[in-house]
């Protein structure tokens, strides 16, 4: 059940108003069976492996407690790390391998008859894993106790809002709340209504902006050989706004959703192409997965306290590895292999600069706007290897970029006059909105400053732009969001 379906625009109102009405008692049981519902609109198949992920993890931290020696709970923690990331491995990863394996045989004049196994990737499933491997971890820590109630731990791993594609919530947060939903106060005017308006400013993001600029992408990625050096850079760029829009849109449609009954979400998006360096960006960009990847991969790799060379090494593997779990894939290694040089160079840089000078200037407005022109323009550079089908594809549309120069003209890539005009009033509206968040200003706090029909209007505005602006496909078919396939 995709969010911007009209299955979810019966569900979530449903599913909010039952909320709101049934006793106290039945809340996380109600929610529990509207998750597992969402989740298995998809395909019900997927509700075994999540609910084989939360039964083991649900286990684990249990035993973890009652262990009486570090070494019992250690093995406990191994059972469930290798369990729940060889589930994964097997769907994700096992077809990467054995493609990986034949192509090096082949190589060798070595036929392997073409192995592959006949597996259909779950939606989501790289999300609700780390997300309960996160909470093992964290009982083995000591930061959390175990939960003992399965009910709350199901919904914890399944709460629908974040279930597919994140933000992937830390049992510090999303689990202490719903270990108190019988206190939730839900019916409070002020959240509700902010909870809507982030969901909109989510739908606006996602239909006007992500689904408008992935009609000219797709038209130019797809036949990249076609065009030249103008389209391709065009094609780049409205690809970094777009999955930008994408995923933002989906988190914040899954925060808004998830404040209207009460929680509260963590923010996956800090403006993050208003960084000034490719380390700001990965403080900015898809938070709670950098956070997940520093607290229990970086550090314990030993972090930066282990030697300059085991330092950078660090910093390839954890790019790496995130590579890896955005896809199975070489392009997606390469990405994220791209991103690990940008972080060393930018190190490097730094080191030798603290060297010939104590302290660091004050950054101009000047300044500042070239480091974020600048690390987008690198950023962006790393997007076209995101975008590929490969490692091959994306070499070549940068061999086209640099080798062919002639145009056809950017009214013949698939956005017409009128697309255009929305498109760039659309990306106007949100590098105002980024802006005022960027200085601390909440839009949700200026709008209810308005007088009524200033704020009525200002809805009217956000609704019927959707409405009648929104690209909804043929047929009105929904358009999938790009971080459901990770």
């Amino acid at each position: 059940m995709l969010f911007n379906s009209f299955s979810f625009l019966v569900f979530f109102p449903v599913v909010v108003l039952v909320l709101f009405i049934i006793p106290r008692r039945f809340r996380s049981v109600w929610l529990l069976i509207a998750s597992y519902w969402f989740y298995m609109s998809w395909n019900p198949k997927y509700a075994v492996l999540i609910g084989l992920s939360t039964v083991i993890t649900y286990f684990s931290g249990i035993m973890i407690e009652k262990a009486d020696t570090d070494r019992g709970r250690k093995a406990v923690v191994a059972f469930s790390l290798i369990s729940n990331l060889g589930i994964l491995a097997l769907f994700k990863y096992a077809n990467f391998v054995l493609d990986t394996v034949s192509a090096v045989c082949g190589r060798f004049g070595v036929s392997t008859g073409g192995m592959h196994l006949d597996l259909l990737l779950p939606v989501g499933i790289s999300f609700y894993t780390f997300q309960a491997l996160g909470y093992t971890l964290d009982v083995y820590r000591g930061t959390i106790s175990s939960e003992k109630n399965i009910i709350n731990y199901a919904l914890f791993v399944s709460f629908f809002p974040q279930l597919v594609a994140g933000p992937i919530e830390r049992s510090g947060n999303l689990l202490r709340q719903i270990r108190s939903i019988k206190e939730l106060q839900l019916y409070e005017y002020a959240r509700v209504r902010d909870g809507f308006l982030l969901m909109l400013w989510g739908y606006f993001q996602k239909l006007v902006i992500a689904d408008r600029a992935s009609i000219l992408v797709h038209r130019v990625f797809d036949h990249y050989r076609d065009y030249g050096l103008a389209e391709l850079c065009v094609a780049s760029v409205l690809f970094a706004f777009q999955i930008y829009c994408d995923f933002s849109g989906y988190t914040d449609i899954a925060r808004g959703a998830a404040r209207v009954m009460g929680f509260s979400l963590t923010d996956n998006f800090l403006q993050p192409y208003f960084a000034v360096n490719i380390k700001d960006f990965w403080r900015r960009w898809h938070r709670s997965l950098t956070s997940w990847f520093t607290d229990y991969l970086y550090i314990p790799l030993g972090g930066s306290r282990k030697g300059l060379a085991r330092y950078y090494i660090n910093i390839i593997i954890v790019f790496a590895v995130s590579g890896l779990w955005h896809g199975a894939s070489w392009h997606f290694v390469a990405w994220g292999l791209i991103h690990a040089g940008y972080r060393i160079a930018g190190d490097v840089k730094k080191r030798l600069a603290g060297k010939l000078r104590n302290g660091e200037p004050r950054i101009s407005f000047i300044r500042r706007l070239g480091k974020c022109v600048i690390t987008f323009a690198l950023v962006d550079f790393a997007w076209i290897f995101f975008a590929s089908d490969s490692i091959h594809m994306a070499l070549g549309i940068l061999r086209r970029m640099g080798t062919e120069i002639r145009t056809t003209g950017l009214f013949r890539l698939g956005l017409d006059r009128t697309d255009w005009i929305v498109l760039i009033a659309a990306l106007v509206i949100l590098f105002l909105v980024d802006l005022l968040h960027e200085k601390g200003l909440v839009i949700a706090a200026l709008v209810e400053k308005q007088v009524f029909p200033v704020r009525g209007l200002i809805w009217l505005c956000l609704v019927w732009g959707i409405i009648l602006l929104g690209i909804y496909g043929a047929g009105y078919d929904t358009s999938q969001f790009i971080y459901f396939q990770f």
